[in-house]
């Protein structure tokens, strides 16, 4: 990457059993170790990992009939079937994937098919029709709500469909500002063949370094730079999707009224109707400036007012974010500052890119003071931006450590947000609290509305029995939790099988069922993912 965006050229494969390159895993920090047990308690260190060599799993369920149709459409170094390769694609990097890569006894695809292009994305969808096969399309394996899963439903087998080999920059149209990209495109490999031309995408997810277009597309991913440039579903203005029952390439023009918008059938879709191969994007200059600015608030209510009165004003900072008394503790003391880490308070980063960032940060500036903020200087935001994408190495390191870690998602109005925080941490405090474990809830706000917010809630929990078997009544209370008090089931994290159940209480059953019937209409055998998105027995 030419960018100072924490963006890598080459990064490595995936660790097996963590998150990203095994080479950046890092220890817990000395202060954050000593805080710890101030916090949840003693803690239980866990039994050590199990090596990847040691996992057992159940032999490969294809026939050699499977087998040879699927390197007919792909060819024979393309279907792996090697131990490592199921292993690596058996789920995606949420907590309790984590939990389950560390035992011995594990659930894997039965093979890992790598087609090269949409015509042999089209032909393994043949296969898996013809011969009953389940299919999971895989892009930077980064899902955290059970997307990914090898989950057979009905299927004598299930296949991870590893769309890799479709990458790079297919088409660009500079003087429309839009490019095309290959649905296995990274974030990094995407913006430097944009870079190249002075063009960039913009959209920096925390998985960024590893997810895809396609998948950001599949999930309506949210990129940390959403309150420049928007959702990720904002930016899309075509797509191509290769379905079981038929192809289908929709954005024929910047604006249409030409009945319902088909694309936004399948942003979001994880894959239950389709595999989408390819993603036209709308782009835009590397913008050149760039200034940071974080900021102090008394507590979370104050910042959260002043992130609203700069979102209904618009024309803000590419980034803002608010992180709430507990967040903004850890955050300090990550970074040696355990003096002021004790001290109450939130905090807000903003980011401002761009060529009129002056106007725009003094109009803002006053927004934010107006609601009782302090400026505080560069030095938190450029610590966050420093680390925007590292986060997901501390979980591991918490776990390692034996404090479970995890993360969960929502969104509401403005006048609602207050509430539904306080429902989302009672929930969680209580879930773990019933099971004889001390936690402590984190919130902070990374997507901004005119009408409302997202709060992305972290929980530590210092959990002495099996925590897989603590976390779901836990999560299940939460989510509970946040239907009832009007928040969204998942604001950018998508639905997977881990939000199944609930989504019909958010869309009513009307909306599950006309899901329903779109999948039997493009998947009528239920090849693709099932049991994501739509319970299994809602599909039928």
């Amino acid at each position: 990457m030419s960018r100072d965006d924490g963006g890598v050229d080459d990064d490595p494969p995936m660790k097996w059993n963590g998150w990203g390159d095994p080479e950046k895993a890092r220890d817990l920090p000395l202060a954050v170790r000593t805080l710890l047990p101030l916090l949840l308690g003693r803690i239980r260190r866990p039994e050590p990992a199990v090596e990847l060599d040691a996992v057992h799993i159940s032999a490969s369920a294809l026939s050699a009939e499977d087998r040879a149709a699927f390197r007919a459409a792909v060819g024979a170094q393309h279907v792996d079937e090697s131990a490592e390769a199921r292993i690596r694609h058996a789920g995606g990097r949420s907590t309790p994937d984590l939990l389950r890569r560390r035992l011995v006894e594990q659930d894997v695809p039965d093979a890992v098919i790598l087609p090269a292009d949409h015509d042999e994305v089209r032909a393994c969808l043949a296969v898996a029709v013809e011969r009953g096969i389940a299919m999971i399309p895989h892009g930077g394996g980064t899902s955290v709500v059970g997307a990914l899963d090898p989950e057979r439903g009905s299927h004598h087998a299930v296949v991870s469909l590893d769309l890799r080999r479709l990458s790079g920059l297919i088409r660009l149209d500079e003087r429309s500002g839009e490019a095309v990209l290959a649905a296995g495109t990274t974030g990094p490999d995407a913006e430097a063949s944009l870079a190249a031309h002075g063009l960039e995408l913009g959209h920096y997810p925390q998985s960024f370094r590893y997810a895809t277009i396609g998948g950001f597309a599949a999930a309506r991913s949210s990129g940390q730079n959403s309150a420049g440039h928007g959702r990720f579903d904002t930016m899309v203005t075509g797509i191509r999707v290769a379905t079981p029952t038929g192809d289908i390439e929709l954005g024929r023009s910047p604006g249409t009224a030409a009945g319902p918008d088909l694309i936004k059938v399948f942003l979001g879709s994880e894959g239950i109707f389709g595999v989408i191969t390819e993603v036209r994007v709308r782009v835009h200059p590397v913008p050149h400036g760039r200034v940071l600015e974080s900021w102090s608030f008394p507590d979370f209510a104050a910042g959260a007012e002043g992130l609203r009165l700069v979102a209904q004003q618009g024309g803000g900072p590419t980034v803002i974010r608010l992180s709430d008394e507990a967040e903004t503790a850890v955050s300090l003391a990550q970074v040696g500052r355990i003096g002021k880490a004790l001290a109450k308070g939130a905090s807000v980063v903003t980011v401002y890119e761009g060529d009129d960032i002056a106007q725009r940060r003094a109009r803002i500036s006053a927004l934010l003071a107006e609601a009782g903020g302090t400026s505080e200087g560069e030095g938190a935001a450029e610590e966050w931006l420093k680390g925007r994408f590292d986060g997901p190495y501390l979980r591991d390191a918490l776990l390692d450590a034996g404090v479970f870690c995890e993360t969960l998602e929502t969104a509401t109005t403005w006048s609602n947000l207050q509430a539904l925080r306080s429902a989302v941490d009672s929930a969680l405090k209580a879930g773990f609290a019933d099971s004889g474990a001390r936690s402590y809830v984190m919130c902070h706000v990374s997507h901004v509305y005119p009408t409302g917010a997202s709060l992305y809630f972290t929980v530590l929990a210092g959990v002495r029995s099996d925590p897989l078997a603590v976390w779901e009544p836990v999560k299940s209370r939460v989510n509970d939790a946040i239907i009832a008090t009007g928040g969204t089931i998942s604001h950018h994290h998508a639905v997977g099988r881990d939000h199944a159940a609930w989504l019909a209480q958010e869309i009513g059953d009307t909306g599950i069922r006309i899901l329903a019937a779109i999948k039997r209409e493009l998947d009528p055998t239920g090849i693709l993912n099932p049991g994501a998105v739509i319970p299994i027995e809602r599909t039928h």
